[in-house]
């Protein structure tokens, strides 16, 4: 059997190895149009940045490691043109002559990729605009900076590759301007998490600009670059990053007939067989199913590219095996914080036409009485109807990716919220707490979907805002629907607060309950939501209506007000632990 594989990276080096391992006889043949065939694709912004010094280490195989371990003929700098079915043949260009020649095969198997998307803009061409998409884009970003010592860039784009260059260049002593198309950076976050990456990047001192339409770029007469902005003035820098999102390279997939879906990627069955029985399709070209929702998505990471070389070998090889989806499971460091994701956001489950809920907490992530803690900020997204577990955002320090790597199996077991709660998981003061985050996500969803507490989000409390809230100091003026309650210490309440809110400290709350009226509709808020629940649970009982605001006044500080809070040595409360 000869197989021919088209592409390495993650995708192809996979299938390509796998393939060995299962079959000691095939011939397999490898074409790579780049002069690496397996290298380190998500390291390269860290080689910008200096974290990788040596330019080997991104290099996990060359075509000699690749012979002399599997037995694989690896061909780089050469790129398939062109697909004949009928013969079964590829028709490979050799990139150093344009010399071309036929190569056979009995399975086939795409792992092309996808290209930076590159928008039809004027000054396209400026010798300082960079795309950072394979190792020859890196070492040309490095070599340019040892080179020109640029002061200043723009980066164009505030998604993974976006945010991780544009720390990476922060690290290296240039003045970076984040452009962002949209309203808030990091598609693979709701908009209200991502103002905690906003305001990360501004603290260490990343100028983030949203809502900035590019519409082309020029070469300034002193050899920098200058952006322009559909509705604002240029940004002038030294050197340009576009990262607006990648494309599949379906190109030899379209012309030789194969079925694309979405965007043009390519359509697989489960198995990663394409329209046509002897050719397969791995990677970020192919067009996969949303484990969350079922529906066709387009999902260009590592992990799964990986998952489905592996099985398009198996399946070569007459193991019967099936991709089942991807649920986008992702994490990035952000200077010292790190944010992660799995599954749907609120955005994605109502485009699903999902009902939803959500849930927020800052929990610690150890015990805050062992040095070192810190919070995070945990959104969760659960099915009304059944408490399952549809997807999960959290940004913060040390444990953030453990969390999330926990709620994406249990994502991928299906479990529900109270599956969450008695997940045993592992504790000791350093690691966790005796109740995890991922537990008291359960426990709260929990409580919601059982009616123990009814929960309302800022976005409500806005939109209700312009019917008046009462002031505690104006005895004589009519009383409202909606009372806020803010049962923060004296200390918090005078630090901050939500103008025209009734203060009262949980810990005095039962004895100042006459202050209250049971024809009230009573929201209370503390710093994260911990102590407004316990305090909603005390009014309940005794007769008030009451709503507990989801993630406290630290998640509106941190969205409404663009201004960080306390992460260190505080606990789930929100309140700092000394």
């Amino acid at each position: 059997m000869k197989v021919l594989i088209i592409g390495g990276v993650a995708g192809g080096a996979t299938a390509a190895a796998r393939l060995r391992r299962l079959d000691e006889t095939a011939e397999i043949v490898v074409i790579e149009r780049t002069g690496y065939v397996s290298y380190a694709n998500c390291g390269l912004p860290y080689y910008v940045g200096g974290a990788i010094k040596d330019r080997a280490k991104l290099t996990l195989q060359t075509p000699e490691s690749f012979r002399s371990r599997f037995n694989v003929d690896v061909r780089v700098r050469q790129e398939a043109v062109a697909i004949d079915r009928a013969a079964k043949t590829v028709a490979i260009r050799r990139l150093e002559d344009g010399s071309e020649y036929a190569e056979s095969y009995d399975k086939l198997i795409l792992s092309p990729g996808a290209k930076a998307t590159v928008p039809d803009l004027p000054g396209m061409d400026a010798k300082r605009l960079f795309t950072l998409r394979t190792v020859e884009d890196t070492f040309a970003i490095a070599d340019f900076i040892e080179r020109e010592h640029p002061r200043t860039a723009t980066v164009v784009g505030a998604g993974f590759i976006g945010l991780e260059m544009a720390e990476n260049l922060t690290e290296r002593g240039i003045k970076v301007t984040v452009l962002q198309r949209g309203g808030h950076a990091m598609p693979t976050l709701d908009g209200d998490m991502a103002a905690l990456v906003h305001n990360a990047l501004r603290e260490h001192g990343v100028t983030l600009m949203l809502g900035a339409g590019v519409t082309g770029f020029e070469e300034r007469e002193d050899g920098g670059m200058r952006t322009l902005l559909k509705s604002a003035a240029p940004v002038d820098s030294d050197m340009v990053l576009l990262s607006v999102g990648v494309t599949p390279e379906s190109d030899l997939a379209r012309d030789a007939g194969l079925d694309l879906g979405l965007r043009g990627a390519i359509k697989v069955d489960e198995h990663m067989r394409t329209s046509d029985p002897d050719i397969y399709a791995v990677g970020d070209a192919v067009q996969v199913k949303n484990f969350a929702t079922g529906d066709a998505a387009l999902i260009a990471l590592a992990g799964p590219a990986n998952k489905q070389g592996r099985i398009a070998a198996d399946n070569i090889c007459g193991i019967p095996r099936a991709f089942k989806g991807s649920q986008g499971s992702s994490v990035m460091k952000l200077f010292d914080g790190t944010v992660a994701s799995t599954g749907l956001t609120c955005k994605a489950a109502e485009a699903a036409g999902l009902g939803f809920d959500y849930v927020l907490l800052a929990p610690a992530n150890h015990a805050t009485y062992y040095p070192g803690s810190s919070s995070m900020t945990l959104k969760v997204v659960f099915e009304r109807s059944s408490g399952r577990i549809l997807g999960a955002q959290a940004v913060g320090r040390e444990g953030v990716e453990k969390r999330i790597d926990v709620i994406a199996t249990a994502m991928r077991a299906r479990m529900t919220a109270s599956d969450l709660t008695e997940l045993d998981l592992c504790y000791a003061p350093p690691y966790s707490s005796a109740k995890d985050p991922v537990n008291m996500a359960g426990y709260i969803i929990e409580n919601v979907l059982e009616g123990r507490v009814r929960q309302v989000t800022w976005d409500d409390v806005a939109a209700v805002a312009e019917k008046g809230i009462r002031d505690a100091d104006e005895a004589e003026s009519p009383r409202p629907p909606l009372v806020l309650l803010d049962c923060r210490t004296d200390g918090e309440f005078a630090r901050s607060h939500i103008e025209g809110a009734l203060h009262i400290p949980l810990d005095d709350l039962r004895d100042r309950l006459d202050l209250l009226s049971p024809d009230w509709e009573i929201w209370v808020y503390c710093q994260s939501g911990l102590r407004s629940y316990v305090a909603c649970r005390i009014l309940e009982q005794h007769g008030f209506s009451c709503a507990n605001i989801a993630g406290g006044y630290g998640f509106y500080e941190q969205t409404a007000l663009d201004r960080s809070v306390r992460t260190d040595g505080v606990g789930p409360c929100g309140m700092a632990a000394e």
